[in-house]
């Protein structure tokens, strides 16, 4: 009879723990179909209408000018140059990487819309990681269209030619994608506990993860790796191409004619600093400056990351390109003329 009992209650016990099991399984599965919950600039929520207001300034005018921008080099035939073509890649890149997150940075601090899917969260992050990367590979490619046109000025629309261009532009995206997408599978395969507060006000592959109750060393070594081998590549070979210019530069014996090359490398150089210092800032705080560099600093280096390069990449090009300032008047002179 004690046998008997004992068996009934061994039996009632593996019970109460199976369905325990299968309950704890139920919600780290249910959770994937719940809500993330993004809070804005934690630490500054009484700043936060003050600090939308010049993030959506900056939006439109990221939007307005890199539009006329692509629009211009596209209907213009003599804009329809290896540099301009870059440029207009560029333009498109930026305003997607705007549009990804300037809108719900606003919808969360005007409207109070914190809530975002899972699926629409992991979507927002694999295309701010796959637009990043895309820029730096055209960044890339106009470093290496300044290095043919400065050393190779001769041979300079033999070798980059439109179908070359293309193909560039192609090879960009492809890389992009192929290093971008394993993030989607590295975020899905982690399980959540029903932590769901992201202190951001964009989802980013970090963020996410260190919401996670298991292990992240597989993300955060990818992170690592495609920072390096991507991007770091990107900047290793564009301080190899500007150093080669540099180099047939200052073997030209005319200084008139030195400064004019070099003032046609004055715009991207700009850009370049603009692009990757805030980027670089942001990736190593987010994984190495936690305990010395204050939350709410990162969280708003990285709102204003998303939208003053990509309102200032039009304005310097348009200020310190003749070409397209003798485009922009004779469009405006055209218009006025109509009425």
């Amino acid at each position: 009879m004690a046998n008997l009992s004992r068996f009934v209650w061994l039996s009632f016990r593996m019970k109460q723990q199976l369905a325990a099991e299968s309950s704890e399984v139920l919600s780290i599965t249910q959770f994937h179909t719940c809500l993330f919950v993004l809070i804005g600039i934690p630490g500054l929520e009484d700043l936060h209408i003050w600090i939308s207001i010049p993030i959506c300034s900056m939006y439109i005018v990221a939007v307005v000018g890199n539009v006329f921008l692509i629009f211009l080099i596209m209907t213009e035939h003599s804009l329809h140059e290896p540099m301009y073509l870059f440029l207009s890649m560029l333009a498109l890149a930026d305003v997607l990487l705007s549009t990804a997150t300037a809108p719900k940075m606003l919808a969360v601090i005007w409207f109070h819309s914190m809530d975002i899917s899972f699926g629409s969260c992991v979507s927002q992050m694999f295309l701010i990681h796959f637009i990043f990367v895309t820029e730096s590979a055209i960044l890339l490619a106009m470093a290496f269209d300044r290095y043919v046109a400065i050393c190779y000025p001769l041979r300079y629309t033999t070798i980059l030619t439109s179908s070359v261009i293309g193909k560039i532009g192609i090879a960009a995206v492809v890389r992009s994608f192929i290093i971008c997408f394993p993030f989607i599978f590295l975020v899905h395969r982690l399980m959540f506990c029903g932590r769901n507060v992201i202190p951001h006000s964009y989802c980013e592959h970090m963020g996410i993860a260190r919401l996670a109750c298991d292990d992240i060393s597989v993300n955060i070594i990818y992170g690592l790796t495609v920072a390096l081998l991507s991007t770091g590549l990107d900047i290793v070979f564009i301080i190899m191409s500007y150093t080669m210019i540099l180099c047939t530069v200052f073997q030209i014996p005319s200084w008139a004619a030195r400064f004019k090359a070099l003032n046609t490398c004055g715009s991207h150089i700009c850009i370049i600093l603009m692009f990757y210092a805030p980027a670089f800032f942001s990736f190593f705080a987010h994984r190495f400056g936690i305990e010395t560099i204050p939350h709410h600093i990162h969280i708003l280096v990285a709102n204003f990351y998303v939208v003053v390069p990509p309102m200032l990449n039009p304005i310097i090009y348009g200020m310190k390109t003749k070409q397209i300032q003798d485009r922009v008047i004779l469009l405006f002179s055209s218009i006025s003329t109509c009425y």
